[in-house]
């Protein structure tokens, strides 16, 4: 497994997503104070890009712009139907202002 500069930690505005890509796999990251998160980009009930939906900030969760479903950021698990399987999260690490995503 290595790790992918993705972005700069100042480049991200909270609670805004932005797609990537990790290893030609799409992935969303999200700010939300200091932490990164980052999760498959691809919602696990009808394939919309998660990176188009709103984000949750109280909550940590983000949500499917298609049907509504949202997913937890720390752990990729939905928490509303209609989706009912996770989506894969990735870890991630700042370095220097850097943010890296680990791939697959």
């Amino acid at each position: 497994m290595t790790d992918v500069r993705v972005a700069r930690l100042d480049e991200l505005a909270e609670g805004t997503p932005r797609k990537v890509e990790v290893d030609g796999f799409p992935v969303v990251i999200v700010r939300i104070g200091d932490s990164v998160y980052a999760l498959g980009d691809t919602c696990s009930h009808a394939e919309a890009s998660l990176s188009e939906g709103e984000v949750y900030v109280e909550e940590k969760e983000i949500e499917c712009p298609l049907h509504g479903s949202t997913f937890v950021l720390e752990s990729g698990e939905p928490t509303c139907l209609p989706a009912t399987e996770p989506v894969p999260t990735f870890e991630v690490v700042l370095t220097d202002g850097d943010v890296w995503v680990a791939s697959r």
